[in-house]
C-alpha cells in the first residue's frame, strides 16, 4: 500500500469517525430525549446576577439591556451588570440605557476595564469579583431573552446543589433572512435539540454554549474560574466544572432568541474561532479526559463523595466532541490527495464508501431536529439542507487555517462575531460599520473549487464515476462559499457611503 493510499485512508476513517458519531447520538437522542421535570418555585428566590459582555455593539446593546431589563424576578433579588469593553460609541448607549434604568430602582451597573485582558473570559472574571448572585446568567449581545427566562431556570439550579450549570435552546431573530441563515438553523438546532439532548440525558459531556444560561458561582470558583487560554471560554469551563463532579442540565423546552450572522465572512469568523477554541480545549483537556477527572487540587467533592471519576464512555464522548472540528482539515486533505491517487491509479471506491454512509448521521441528526421543533420540517430540509451541505464541505479550508493559528502560533486574540440587528428581511448588513471586508481565503476557496473540478474531470477520463459525485460537493461547497463571500464584499464596498450616516445616528442617539 503506498504512502498516499495510507493518508488517504487515515483521513477517510477520521471523518467517517466524526460522522459515525453524529449518527450514534441521533440513536441516544431516541433512546433518550426527554425534556427535565420542572421543580416547583422556590419558598424564596435567590439572589441572580446578570452578566452582560459587550464589545463594540452599538446596534444590539440597547436591544439586549432593554429586554434584560424586563425580566420577571423579583427586583431586591435581581443585579445586572452590563461588562463593556467597547472603544465606540456603543459604550454612551450602554451608559444611557443603565442610567435609565437605574433611575426607575433597577440595580444595574455598567463596568469598564482599563484594557480587554483576556478578553470575553477576562471581563467575566473579573465582574465575578462584584456579582452578589448565588447564580449568574450570562447574555451575548445578540440574544433577547425572555421575560420569564428565570423563572423558568432558577427553579432547577435551588432544587438540585450538585448542579453546575443550565443550558437552555437557541432560536432565532432572523432565521429566514437569507439562505445563510437557514441553513444555520438547521445546523444549529441539529447541535442544540440531538446532540445536547443526547448528551446530557445519557451522562455524557455536554458544553455551555457561552450564553443563555445560568451559573452556579460555587461551580465557576471551584472549577477554576474563566480562563482565556482558549478562544471558547465557555466549553472550557464546562469542561472543567463536569470534570469537577459538577453536573449540567439541558432544557429543551426554555428558548432564548438570537441574531444569526447574516455576513459569509462574520459566519466564516464565528465558525473558525469555535474550531480553534474546541482544538485548543482537546490540547488542555485531554489528560483530564484520559482520567477522568481534574488534577485534585482543581477538584470539588461534590456531595461529598470521596472520590470522583467519569465513566469510560464519558471520557470518550468528550474526546470525541472537542476533536470534531478535525474533520475538516481531513475534509481538505481528502481533496488535495484524490487528484495524484487517481492520476496514480490507486483504488478510492472503499474509502470514498466510508466517507458517504458517515455523512449520513449529520443528516440524519438535522431531520430529526427539523421533526422536533417544525411540522414542515420536510419542506425545511428539502429547502435547506443542500445549502447547508455547500456551506459544511466549504468551510473546510477557513476552519484548517483557524486550528492551524490557534495551536501552532500564541495567538489568542479573540475575533468577535460581528451583530447588525437584523431581524427582517428588509433590514441591512451592508454598510453597516461592523460589517467585515474581503478576506483573501475566498481566493484559495475559488481555487480549490477549480482543483475539485479538474479532479471531475481526472476522474471521469481514468473511469472512476464513483467519485465523481463526492468532488462534485467539493466543487459546489468551495464554489458557493468562495461566490458568496465575493458577492458579500462587493455589497459592502458599495454601500460603504452609508457608514458615516449610521454613525453620526448612533451618536446622536448616545447624546
Amino acid at each position: 500500500m503506498s504512502v498516499l493510499s495510507v493518508i488517504y485512508m487515515a483521513a477517510a476513517l477520521l471523518v467517517a469517525v466524526y460522522g459515525g458519531n453524529a449518527l450514534l447520538l441521533a440513536v441516544l437522542y431516541l433512546r433518550q430525549r426527554g425534556d427535565s421535570p420542572v421543580p416547583p418555585p422556590p419558598r424564596e428566590w435567590p439572589v441572580v446576577t446578570v452578566q452582560l459582555p459587550i464589545y463594540n455593539e452599538m446596534y444590539v446593546v440597547k436591544r439586549l439591556v432593554c429586554a434584560v431589563a424586563q425580566l420577571d424576578y423579583p427586583r431586591t433579588k435581581l443585579q445586572i451588570q452590563v461588562l463593556d469593553d467597547s472603544t465606540d460609541e456603543s459604550t454612551w448607549l450602554a451608559r444611557a440605557c443603565v442610567e435609565q434604568y437605574r433611575a426607575q430602582g433597577l440595580d444595574i451597573v455598567h463596568l469598564r476595564r482599563q484594557d480587554r485582558r483576556g478578553y470575553k473570559a477576562g471581563a467575566l472574571a473579573e465582574a465575578l469579583k462584584t456579582a452578589e448572585g448565588e447564580f449568574l446568567a450570562i447574555f451575548d449581545a445578540d440574544f433577547v431573552p425572555a421575560p420569564d427566562f428565570l423563572k423558568r431556570t432558577i427553579p432547577h439550579l435551588v432544587a438540585d446543589p450538585g448542579l453546575g450549570f443550565v443550558q437552555t435552546r437557541w432560536s432565532y431573530l432572523n432565521a429566514s433572512y437569507s439562505p445563510l441563515t437557514l441553513a444555520q438553523t438547521i445546523a444549529l438546532d441539529g447541535h442544540f435539540v440531538v446532540e445536547h439532548l443526547a448528551r446530557n440525558r445519557n451522562s455524557l459531556l455536554m458544553n455551555f454554549n457561552g450564553t443563555a444560561g445560568v451559573w452556579r458561582t460555587q461551580a465557576i470558583e471551584d472549577s477554576g474560574g474563566w480562563q482565556s487560554d482558549t478562544l471558547t471560554e465557555d466549553v472550557d469551563l464546562s469542561f472543567r466544572a463536569q470534570l469537577a463532579g459538577w453536573r449540567a442540565l439541558y432544557l429543551p423546552g426554555v428558548e432564548a432568541p438570537a441574531e444569526l450572522p447574516p455576513q459569509m465572512a462574520a459566519f466564516k469568523r464565528q465558525q473558525g474561532r469555535w474550531a480553534t477554541g474546541a482544538a485548543q480545549c482537546l490540547v488542555k483537556l485531554a489528560g483530564a479526559l484520559l482520567r477522568g477527572e481534574l488534577a485534585p487540587q482543581g477538584r470539588r467533592q461534590v456531595g461529598g463523595a470521596s472520590a470522583y471519576r467519569l465513566s469510560w464512555s464519558a471520557r470518550l464522548g468528550g474526546l470525541l466532541h472537542l476533536s470534531v472540528w478535525i474533520a475538516h482539515p481531513m475534509s481538505l486533505v481528502l481533496l488535495l490527495l484524490i487528484v495524484p491517487m487517481l492520476l496514480g491509479q490507486i483504488p478510492v471506491t472503499v474509502n470514498l464508501s466510508l466517507f458517504w454512509l458517515m455523512a449520513l448521521g449529520p443528516i440524519f441528526a438535522y431531520a430529526l431536529s427539523q421533526r422536533h421543533l417544525h411540522a414542515d420540517w420536510k419542506r425545511r430540509m428539502v429547502s435547506s439542507m443542500p445549502v447547508l451541505a455547500l456551506i459544511g464541505t466549504g468551510l473546510a479550508l477557513s476552519n484548517t487555517v483557524a486550528i492551524a493559528r490557534g495551536l501552532l502560533t500564541r495567538d489568542r486574540t479573540f475575533r468577535r462575531t460581528p451583530k447588525f440587528h437584523i431581524e427582517s428581511r428588509g433590514d441591512r448588513w451592508a454598510g453597516n460599520r461592523y460589517a467585515l471586508s474581503f478576506e483573501w481565503n475566498v481566493i484559495g476557496e475559488l481555487l480549490l473549487a477549480l482543483y475539485a473540478l479538474i479532479a471531475v474531470a481526472v476522474a471521469m477520463a481514468v473511469g472512476n464515476y464513483f467519485a465523481v459525485p463526492f468532488l462534485l460537493l467539493y466543487v459546489g461547497g468551495y464554489g458557493y462559499v468562495g461566490f458568496y463571500g465575493l458577492r458579500d464584499a462587493w455589497k459592502g464596498k458599495q454601500a460603504r457611503p452609508g457608514v458615516r450616516r449610521e454613525t453620526m445616528a448612533a451618536d446622536s442617539q448616545a447624546k
